[in-house]
């Protein structure tokens, strides 16, 4: 009788497939790094209004539309850390941190390429520099301020959680915002106003424009801080109902 080779093992059924928590884990991680990125970008652009504000009158908000996504970073922060614990908070924040210096080292190596001019439809290179050179700074002072601000909330949620025994969800959430995003305004301002300028030789804004900027930048992400606790609940309820998912116990400092 003819031998036959046995049929070779199924290479779907031999590779492990991962778990639905490092499934989540990965997607988190994905809208993290996208939403760190995306403010940077965007956040060449200003914006201002003047809402009338009942008691207060009509106050003038001014800010970058970076604040529309940077945000978002807030309520990925706590969901990790409370259900993938610091350490996978901080692995997160240090890996959005890598990749926004992967870009920004990108976007200089596109900077230094001569550009094809006369192609209807396509950049200039005045336009190309405008948007992407006159950002530069600003987007190495918000990724620095981020890595040092993301390190700081993601201590400040432990803190509060073993502080109230795993209780009171909103004030870990609100509570380690309010109080990181205070050194995280107050760095990206100082970076960029203050320190950049003077080490490029450059005019420096003086003490008081750099600290009632960094106050108006705080103040608008602490309305947004508020504004998203309902969505920390929210996340909460789907990754628990939706994956199975069960939030780690306070950790020991």
């Amino acid at each position: 009788m003819p031998e036959t080779n046995p049929a070779p093992p199924s290479t779907a059924a031999a590779e492990p497939r991962p778990d639905v928590r490092q499934l989540v884990y990965l997607w988190l991680a994905a809208l993290f790094v996208t939403a760190l990125l995306l403010a940077n970008v965007l956040g060449v652009k200003l914006f201002a209004f003047t809402p009338e504000i009942p008691g207060f009158g009509a106050i003038r908000i001014e800010h970058t539309t970076g604040m529309l996504v940077f945000p978002l970073t807030f309520l990925l922060t706590d969901l990790v850390n409370e259900y993938y614990g610091q350490r996978g908070a901080r692995r997160i924040a240090l890996i959005a941190f890598t990749m926004a210096g992967l870009a920004f080292a990108l976007i200089a190596a596109a900077r230094a390429l001569p550009i094809l001019e006369g192609i209807p439809g396509t950049a200039t290179a005045s336009a190309f520099e405008t948007i992407f050179g006159s950002s530069q700074l600003m987007y190495l002072a918000s990724i620095v301020a981020f890595l040092l601000g993301a390190l700081l909330d993601i201590a400040l949620f432990g803190f509060f959680k073993r502080l109230t025994g795993g209780r009171l969800v909103w004030l870990r959430a609100t509570g380690s915002t309010v109080v990181s995003q205070v050194f995280d305004s107050l760095v990206v301002t100082w970076l960029f106003f203050r320190s950049f300028p003077q080490a490029l030789g450059q005019p420096a804004a003086d003490p008081g424009f750099v600290l009632r900027t960094a106050a108006t930048g705080y103040l608008l992400k602490l309305a947004i801080a508020i504004a998203l606790t309902p969505l920390v609940y929210a996340g909460r309820a789907l990754l628990a109902r939706g994956f199975g998912l069960v939030p780690l116990p306070p950790e020991r400092a």
